[in-house]
Parts: structure tokens; C-alpha cells; sequence
């Protein structure tokens, strides 16, 4: 009996003192949210409250280095693989890179073998004259650039201008310092394109449209969508294969070109000396090559001829006689 008394009462006691554990702890918990409120800090808890955290902040920076580890070792291994596949990837380029470069470099040395053989002198890319462009402040309507070389470098109007990708347009006015270039998209613009594929011809127009439209083109042109378009040459302008653009089909059963010099903004251009192609004289005539013709020489031109040959002929005679007075053996 005694047992079960105590035991009763240590278990009363334990309840007791939950009770007031719980008690405390809660009226200490609604004591901070009061005194958490911005209205009712007071200096002295403003202190003790920051040295608490000065205490605890290097413990819970200890605690939080493993968890803050176990976190990245996902993210830090899927890093390397990525790391070692983008290697990988940069091996490969750089062999193929070298590939291209050693086949450059060969076709370099083939192409300078058959111009010697063969007596060609083709304009170097160390020829081209770069220049840096701005757009054009004439008006809106105005498909242009200016470019911050002239006639000081070497340009003339009617050189072609190129970027990387392909033909811009074409210089139509040129300063001392500075020069106007027309681009391919211009409403003025006219340039004789042909298909690569089929050397079908046709006129580059531009329409001050991003893609400048293909005209006389015939009525069953031999071209097809995604043609390459370059320059034919044809007006004596422009060198033949520049490259231009692609043949797009329009909805109307036309065609229009996308060009290729779109691929970059037109910040940085070459422009090509290029030196417009004449067709040869036609054959000097005979007046300009300081001949006669024996029909329009006359009597006049003639008769000297005459007087030359019958003078000539009786001079020859006379000797012939004096020849044959002084030689006694030829005397008959």
C-alpha cells in the first residue's frame, strides 16, 4: 500500500511540474512576442537580444557547413560532368578546326601555283579598304550607310561593298574623307543576280524592304526556294560570284531574297576596288591605223606610184646598157 502511494504521488508531482513548465514557457513565449514589436523594444532588450545572436551565430554557422555541403555535392558532380563533356566537345572543335585550317592553307598554296602557271593576277583581300559605318541621316526612307573612308583611301564610286557574310550594296558617292554606300535593300537599288544552281538570271530590286524582290525572271524560272543567289557580273559592275542571299518564295508566286549580309549588323565593311569591266574596242579602222585602202587612194596616190616604177625600170635599163659596153664578152 505504501508502494502504490508513492508512486501515485511522484506521478501527481511529475504532472504538476509539466504543468508548470508548460505554463512558463508559454508565458515567456507571449512575453517575447510582446516585446519583439518594434513599439515596445527598449534598448536594454535590443542589447541582450543582439548579444544572444552574437553567441549563437558561430554555432549555428558550425552546424549549417555539413548540411550546406551535403547540399552542393549534387550541383558540384553534375558541374564536372558537364565540365568534362564541354571539354570534350572543345577537342573535337579544335581538331576539326585544325583540319580546316591545314586544308586552308593547302588550297592557299594550289590556288598561287595555278596563277603562276597560268599568269592570273586576282585582286588580294589585303586589297579591300575596311571601314566602320553609321547609318545614313538623310531620312528614314533612305537605305544607306556612311562609312568613314573617301576618296583619300582609295575609294571610287561603283566599288562593291561587302561584310562577312555577303554583298551590302555599292558606293554611289564618294567625299575625301567619307563615302555613301547604297544598300541592296535601297528602292534605288539595282542589281543582275543569277541562281547558282541554274545560272538563272534576273534583277535584284530593292523595295526598301527587308527582302528586296527578284524581277525578270522570266515565266518558268529554273529556280528553286533556298537557291543560293550571288552576283552575275552581267553589267560589268560587280564581279561575278559574290554572294547575295537565298531565294525565298512569296505567297503571290514571286520570289525575294534573303540576304546574307543580315547575318551581322553592318557595323564593319570591306569595300572592293573593283574596277568596272569594258568590252572591248571594236577594230581600229583603217584611216584611224594611218593605211589607205587602194580603192579610195585615187589617181592622185597612184600616179607617184607609177612615175617610181617606169623611173625605176628605165634606170635599171640604162645599166644594164652601160654593163654591157664596158664587158667586151658580153657583146654579141
Amino acid at each position: 500500500m505504501a508502494t502504490r502511494r508513492s508512486t501515485r504521488h511522484d506521478g501527481e508531482q511529475g504532472v504538476r511540474f509539466s504543468r508548470t513548465v508548460f505554463i512558463a514557457l508559454l508565458v515567456l513565449s507571449c512575453a517575447l512576442i510582446a516585446f519583439d514589436r518594434p513599439q515596445s523594444r527598449s534598448d536594454t532588450f535590443a542589447g541582450i537580444r543582439a548579444g544572444f545572436t552574437d553567441l549563437t551565430t558561430p554555432v549555428l554557422e558550425l552546424a549549417a557547413q555539413p548540411l550546406r555541403a551535403i547540399k552542393n555535392i549534387g550541383p558540384y558532380f553534375r558541374r564536372q560532368g558537364e565540365l568534362a563533356q564541354e571539354n570534350a566537345d572543345l577537342r573535337q572543335q579544335l581538331i576539326e578546326a585544325r583540319y580546316w585550317e591545314d586544308l586552308a592553307y593547302r588550297q592557299r598554296d594550289r590556288i598561287e601555283i595555278y596563277e603562276d602557271a597560268l599568269n592570273v593576277d586576282t585582286p588580294a583581300t589585303q586589297d579591300r579598304i575596311g571601314a566602320w559605318t553609321v547609318a545614313d541621316p538623310r531620312g528614314p526612307f533612305v537605305r544607306a550607310r556612311l562609312i568613314g573612308r573617301g576618296a583619300q583611301s582609295g575609294i571610287e564610286d561603283g566599288y562593291p561593298v561587302i561584310n562577312l557574310y555577303g554583298l551590302v550594296g555599292r558606293v554611289y558617292e564618294t567625299g575625301r574623307h567619307s563615302a555613301r554606300v547604297l544598300l541592296l535593300t535601297d528602292l534605288n537599288s539595282r542589281i543582275p543576280v543569277m541562281a547558282d544552281r541554274s545560272n538563272a538570271r534576273a534583277i535584284l530590286v530593292g523595295d526598301n524592304s527587308p527582302y528586296p524582290r527578284l524581277e525578270y525572271v522570266g515565266r518558268a524560272p529554273d529556280i528553286q526556294p533556298g537557291d543560293r543567289i550571288v552576283s552575275s557580273g552581267d553589267d560589268g559592275i560587280l564581279p561575278r560570284g559574290l554572294p547575295v542571299g537565298e531565294a525565298v518564295a512569296t505567297r503571290e508566286g514571286g520570289w525575294r531574297v534573303r540576304l546574307y549580309s543580315d547575318q551581322a549588323p553592318v557595323d564593319f565593311v570591306w569595300v572592293w576596288p573593283y574596277r568596272r569591266v569594258t568590252p572591248p574596242d571594236e577594230e581600229v579602222s583603217t584611216d584611224e591605223a594611218g593605211l589607205l585602202d587602194p580603192e579610195e587612194a585615187g589617181p592622185a596616190t597612184a600616179a607617184p606610184v607609177a612615175e617610181n616604177a617606169v623611173s625605176g625600170t628605165e634606170g635599171t635599163a640604162g645599166d644594164t646598157e652601160e654593163a654591157v659596153a664596158s664587158d667586151p664578152e658580153a657583146q654579141p
